[in-house]
């Protein structure tokens, strides 16, 4: 048996959206998808992009971020995050990890914001790891405190709610989608970025476009351009069918639940093992990450050779080359994230998966644990 760690999703509704586009259809998918995005989110706005990492770098030039500015965000984060920090010539400030979610230590994050209190301090990128969100009404209030705007990177968190709202309208500045997150790989790209905030999306929307600008009673090929943009667009292809992945979620979660509880109950007490907790109702379980106590690669790699494929989330930014040459960032800076990064393997789940692919992991990793020194 082969289960790889993800696997794209194509029902009827996608290939009936598809169609359309492919037909001539006078439907505008990325309108469509804009307006069901802000009906399944509750946010006041939505702008879609080509990728959840243009959903980023929007909302830095939405944000006005210049060179020498700093931007706060967990060392446990895929590159995107920094690098689109780095794209302004601006400086990306890392934190460790709260030791159980993965997530950026609030503590941590409230000393460095305490420390640090500065005009160049712009923002903070905070990444629901896994979906899992922390206290966000700590973190909004810490924003207030410090004048520092907030931008959710919830690549991972598509549907999840904190105390019964959808992420995306908790209270962020800017919260940014990604249709095709890291190892999670979709037939299309495709991001979102979602505000309630009137200046930034209209920032945003002129930004989304080269910075053109047009008079709408002229002729369509007159246009002025009143600053500097790129091309953030997203295809009506991709569009179409992405609208069907989100009117899909509220189900799909659903799924993700039942596998990740059929995880932790088969996996409970199984040596040189430690899942997650699941305290938390609201948790997605976008990603089922669990603790390998030694020797991670190796657990990783048999399973690979029995056919499951896993992944890493993620492998800490200051051990990356760039970042711990650019900053002169030692290994053990962050003492939480290398700790985690040395034991987190990540299962497949996705919703399509069943309950004999379930197993199959199940009793692939208690074999191999079983033969562990």
């Amino acid at each position: 048996m082969k289960v790889p760690f993800s696997k794209y999703e194509s029902g009827r509704e996608s290939h009936s959206n598809v169609s359309d586009v492919l037909d001539g259809e006078d439907i505008n998918q990325i309108e469509e998808l804009e307006n069901d995005f802000i009906s399944y989110i509750g946010s006041k706005y939505a702008l879609a992009t080509s990728h959840g990492t243009s959903a980023l770098h929007l909302a830095m030039l939405a944000l006005e971020l210049k060179r020498g500015d700093k931007v706060v965000c967990s060392v446990n984060a895929h590159p995107n995050v920094p690098e689109v920090v780095r794209h302004f010539d601006a400086e990306p400030v890392f934190i460790d990890i709260e030791e159980k979610t993965y997530n950026i230590d609030m503590d941590k994050l409230e000393q460095y914001l305490e420390k640090h209190k500065s005009k160049k301090l712009k923002a903070v990128i905070l990444t629901h790891v896994a979906g899992a969100c922390l206290d966000l009404d700590r973190l909004y209030s810490m924003a207030k405190i410090y004048d520092v705007k907030i931008v959710e990177d919830a690549c991972d968190a598509l549907g999840s709610t904190y105390n019964g709202v959808r992420i995306g309208a908790t209270g962020a500045d800017i919260t940014c989608f990604n249709f095709s997150p890291h190892l999670k790989k979709n037939i299309c790209n495709g991001g979102m970025l979602v505000t309630d905030d009137d200046d930034i999306i209209e920032r945003a929307r002129l930004l989304a476009n080269h910075a053109i600008v047009r008079d709408e009673d002229a002729l369509e090929y007159i246009y002025d351009v009143v600053d500097i943009g790129n091309d953030y667009s997203l295809s009506h292809l991709n569009a179409a069918y992405i609208r069907a992945q989100v009117q899909d979620q509220d189900k799909n979660i659903l799924r993700q639940k039942e596998i990740a509880k059929i995880y932790s109950d088969s996996l409970d007490g199984v040596e040189h093992i430690t899942i997650p907790e699941m305290s938390c109702q609201e948790h997605p379980y976008s990603l089922y990450i669990i603790k390998i106590d030694k020797n991670r690669d190796s657990f990783a790699l048999e399973l690979k050779e029995n056919g499951i494929d896993t992944g890493l989330h993620y492998i800490p930014l200051h051990l990356l080359t760039y970042y711990k040459s650019k900053y002169s960032l030692r290994v053990n800076d962050f003492p939480v994230a290398l700790r985690a990064y040395q034991q987190i393997l990540s299962l497949p789940v996705y919703p399509t998966m069943e309950d004999k692919e379930v197993k199959f992991v199940v009793d692939t990793i208690k074999k191999i644990a079983k033969n562990r020194v």
